[in-house]
């Protein structure tokens, strides 16, 4: 099983930035990709980006597109999320997901397919 930890969340203001990150620990080295999702009060957890620890192909929701970048650092173990231009919409709990399962690029954004769950970062953007 790998650990992971989200840090990085907090209070933002509308148009502004944050970076998030997850590191692991535990049986790292078996993960095959990595996704951000997000869960909002009273809505579904819904998927954000994945990448590809091999590859580091990328894919987003379209909800997110160009505005999030997800990008990996094989030494440090570490998944990060920088968010722009943020909106109120963006107001979620964060959580990084793991899995050792072979998913391919298209199939990172089914939140069933990992094995492996932070414990979620608070992020919040207001006026």
């Amino acid at each position: 099983q790998e650990q992971l930890t989200e840090s990085g969340g907090g209070l933002v203001q509308i148009g502004g930035s944050l970076k998030l990150s997850c590191g692991a620990s535990g049986r790292t080295g078996s993960s095959n990709a990595c996704g951000w999702f997000r869960q909002a009060p009273g809505k579904e957890r819904e998927f954000v980006a994945g990448i590809s620890w091999a590859t580091s192909s990328t894919t987003y929701a379209d909800s997110v597109k160009g505005q999030f970048i997800i990008s990996r650092d094989k030494a440090k173990k570490t998944v990060y999320l920088q968010m722009n231009s943020m909106k109120p919409e963006d107001t979620a709990v964060y959580y990084c997901a793991s899995t050792r399962k072979p998913l391919s690029i298209s199939t990172l954004s089914d939140l069933y397919g990992y094995d492996d769950w932070g414990q979620g970062t608070q992020v919040t953007v207001s006026s």
